[in-house]
């Protein structure tokens, strides 16, 4: 195990990467000249909107980066290439395309016909009800995957059914939710979305026991934690599954873990997932395109190649507080999926400061700086 353990760990070379050089950014000490008379506080202020934005830029590169999609190399440069590619494009949008929107169609034709009878016949056996639902739903899922020539490598024992576990996965996209559903029906905690996602989210998703919450909603937070408690408790309940990062990441990064998954007193089993981005990139950024965009990108691609890893169960250690053990499995995910850790909350992408936060700041920081100055 400890031997297990050290290969897992990141070296400090890692972690150092992407960590901005600040000394980079700052004048060499020849350019630097010793004030004449005494520094006031207007004049602290009147340079301390430039400090916070250069400091600002830099951490803006380090954090937006988490949520770039790279785009690949062109390698249709040459006139030996281009008919290649040209012939490439065709074949997907004009062939592959719609027989996979067939096969889709089909999907939906086969899903819809067994789950409305199932869900609204058999209500007075709810077990059989369940067990069915769980069976069709998994189908869907395998169906979407095939819409994308989806080639997916699943490494590890199959989650199983058992009380008081939770799985914990890095989170790229909404398909990250397909791709492991399509071997287990899990319960999912999930934002709530509008349009024909929020449709499926309040219809047929809820047979398999997810949960929905609304980020800009204080309350949802406590009803949430409630009902992940309960869920986890139930021995026949589909597995829990959650993304601590708490919003898509471009697979190359992996943001802070929200502590809620870890502190419910339960053992918890890492999930990683490593998309290879020869044929297309598999991250979803829900700021610039619609689901639907998305999944048009990934039905006209070639293939959407991916490894998942179902990890060793981990457990809170005596002593370790949950944002440590969090920190723990977030290491263990990164170092599998091969991962760069930066210490950014995901939430920050959907929020910035206020101009009024932001010129307290400045104030608070000019007078600490003078402070520090006179003090010399």
């Amino acid at each position: 195990m400890s031997g297990s353990q050290e290969k897992l760990k990141p070296s400090s070379s890692e972690l150092d990467l992407d960590r901005p050089n600040i000394e980079d950014y700052l004048p060499s000490g020849a350019s630097i000249q010793e004030p004449h008379g005494k520094l006031r506080l207007s004049d602290v202020l009147d340079i301390s909107p430039i400090l916070t934005e250069a400091a600002g830029a830099i951490v803006d590169d380090s954090f937006t980066r988490c949520f770039k999609s790279n785009p690949p190399e062109p390698w249709n440069w040459n006139v030996y290439l281009f008919p290649l590619w040209c012939f490439g494009v065709v074949f997907r949008y004009l062939i592959l395309f719609p027989a996979r929107a067939i096969v889709l169609t089909i999907g939906w034709i086969i899903f819809l016909s067994c789950f409305i009878p199932v869900h609204f016949l058999l209500e007075g056996n709810d077990a059989l009800r369940k067990k069915l639902e769980r069976v069709l739903v998994e189908l869907i899922c395998s169906f979407f995957v095939a819409s994308w020539t989806g080639v997916v490598k699943y490494h590890g024992p199959r989650p199983s059914m058992r009380p008081k576990q939770v799985f914990v996965a890095n989170h790229t996209s909404m398909i990250d939710f397909i791709i492991l559903e399509q071997m287990t029906a899990f319960a999912v905690i999930m934002q709530k979305h509008p349009g024909w996602v929020g449709l499926l989210q309040s219809t047929i998703l809820e047979s398999v026991g997810c949960i929905w919450f609304n980020r800009s909603e204080a309350k949802d937070r406590e009803i949430v934690a409630k009902k992940l408690r309960d869920h986890s408790q139930g021995a026949d309940n589909n597995p829990l599954l959650i993304f601590p990062e708490g919003t898509c990441v471009n697979n190359q990064y992996s943001v802070m873990f929200k502590k809620g998954a870890f502190e419910l007193g339960c053992t918890v089993c890492p999930i990683a997932i490593k998309y290879n981005k020869i044929f297309v990139d598999a991250f979803w950024n829900s700021r610039k395109q619609s689901f639907t965009i998305h999944l048009l990108q990934l039905m006209t691609s070639w293939a959407v190649v991916c490894d998942v890893w179902y990890l060793e169960p981990q457990n809170l250690r005596p002593g370790e507080t949950p944002i440590e053990f969090a920190e723990r499995v977030r290491d263990i995910i990164s170092v599998r999926a091969g991962l760069k850790k930066v210490p950014w909350d995901g939430y920050l992408k959907y929020s910035l400061p206020s101009p009024k936060h932001r010129e307290r700041k400045q104030q608070s920081f000019a007078e600490s700086v003078l402070r520090r100055l006179e003090e010399k």
